[in-house]
């Protein structure tokens, strides 16, 4: 049977129609894809250990997949568990920041007499009249926070639900996957297959190791700079990482108004900047070797992947269109036709060295 070659213009047509048709998708369906790549990435993470849980010690599939989502949640749970422990101690000293806080805001009143010529009187104004304005979208922005709240703790019982049933018919799926091409291809779906789960693993354990640098080193910084509650700061700031660029800046500020309301103005810049510096190199050197590396990616698509995620699905499209953009290299590189997308989205192949050129003698 004789194959129809399309023209140039109408393949790149075909093209620049699927992708805005897997954009429209992905936005519109949003709140299903989120939580399924989520519990994906945890089903592959968990997967050696319900290998062990199944093959060694005998059990059953259904009490491996539960142990091991089980395992996976008491981990979060103790460090959440300490970051509460940080906070309750936090919060053991908020009236004395708040009294440090009035002595601030004592401080900029007469500040503001002296040099703005704005009495005591006219100030108190303006934040009577900017604390009503307050109080009235006070009950609005509460009613989202709660929502947002309710809605993440639904998100990450849907997420744990379709984790342990991704482990459970892990082999189901499989073979689902396997059925959909001919028996001629099934050896490199295997071989993507087989992959993708290896880079997910190499993905989530570098995010880990880049996680723990970024805690230790902002830790460092704020004990050796004396900042006070520097364990919790760094584990904030550790946590918030994990989203990409936004997550730092919002630990920053964190630790700016922290430090400022305990040591002063000059401390408080000080450990900004030293953070600054941090987010830095860990943005432009950390983040792109080493969750690039891992997905083999060159850290321009590892930006632009964010980029794409962040504008499709927000903060969680950050953190899992890396993966997603790892597994489109992955396929890219076995389908005939894409292979020069593959190799634009891997890293240079430094193995390959220009040879000399031949000279000759003269003539």
């Amino acid at each position: 049977m004789n194959t129809i070659k399309l023209p140039f213009y109408a393949r790149v047509a075909l093209v620049l129609f699927s992708i805005v048709l897997i954009f429209l998708i992905l936005s519109a369906a949003a709140n299903i894809f989120i939580p399924l790549m989520f519990a994906l990435l945890i089903a592959i993470l968990l997967l050696p250990l319900n290998n062990f849980l199944e093959r060694k010690m005998r059990l059953g599939k259904t009490i491996a997949p539960l142990l091991s989502v089980s395992f996976f949640i008491s981990i979060l749970s103790g460090f959440f568990y300490f970051l509460t422990l940080q906070i309750v101690h936090f919060s053991d000293d908020i009236p004395a920041l708040k009294s440090r806080f009035l002595t601030i805001y004592g401080d900029i009143q007469l500040w503001l007499s002296s040099r703005m010529h704005i009495t005591s009187r006219q100030q108190t104004e303006l934040i009577e009249k900017s604390a009503n304005k307050l109080i009235e979208s006070a009950g609005q922005s509460l009613s989202n926070v709660l929502a947002s709240i309710s809605g993440m703790v639904f998100l990450l019982v849907f997420v744990f639900i379709f984790s342990f049933f991704i482990l459970h018919y892990r082999h189901l799926l499989l073979r689902f996957m396997l059925n959909l091409f001919s028996e001629h291809n099934r050896s490199q779906v295997r071989e993507v297959a087989s992959e993708t789960k290896y880079m997910i693993n190499a993905y989530i354990s570098g995010l880990v190791i880049e996680m723990l640098m970024i805690g230790l080193v902002s830790c460092s910084l704020l004990l050796i700079m004396d900042v006070r509650y520097a364990m919790l700061l760094g584990a904030m700031i550790a946590l918030l990482n994990v989203i990409p660029y936004l997550g730092f800046y919002s630990a920053m500020v964190l630790a700016f108004v922290v430090t400022f309301a305990n040591s002063g103005i000059n401390l408080a810049l000080q450990a900004s900047t030293a953070l600054f510096i941090v987010h830095l190199i860990d943005s432009n050197v950390l983040f792109p070797r080493i969750i690039g590396s891992r997905v083999k990616m060159n850290p321009f698509i590892t930006i632009l992947a964010v980029i794409v995620g962040e504008y499709l699905w927000g903060v969680p499209g950050m953190f899992l269109f890396i993966p997603i953009a790892g597994i489109i290299k992955l396929i890219c590189e076995r389908v005939d036709g894409l292979q020069a997308w593959g190799i634009l989205m891997g890293v240079e192949d430094k193995t390959v060295k220009d040879k000399p050129a031949s000279t000759s003698d003269n003539a």
